[in-house]
């Protein structure tokens, strides 16, 4: 079997957790960000965790993460 490739734009965009739950940042906060709410921008700033569908497609494409 040859060696797998991680999918270099995947890697940059999610870290997999100690758990196994994939983290991902928030969109919507790089432009257009005078009509946004302080509140809203700076709830853009946490990270979130990916839903469970999109988990066994993304963990697909880091296979040693």
């Amino acid at each position: 079997m040859p060696k797998l490739k991680t999918k270099k734009g995947v890697k940059k965009r999610f870290k997999v957790t100690k758990t196994g739950k994939i983290k991902r940042a928030k969109a919507n906060k790089s432009h257009i960000l005078t009509k946004k709410s302080r509140k809203r921008k700076r709830s853009l700033r946490k990270a979130t965790v990916v839903d469970k569908t999109m988990e066994r497609k993304i963990k697909r494409l880091l296979p040693y993460d």
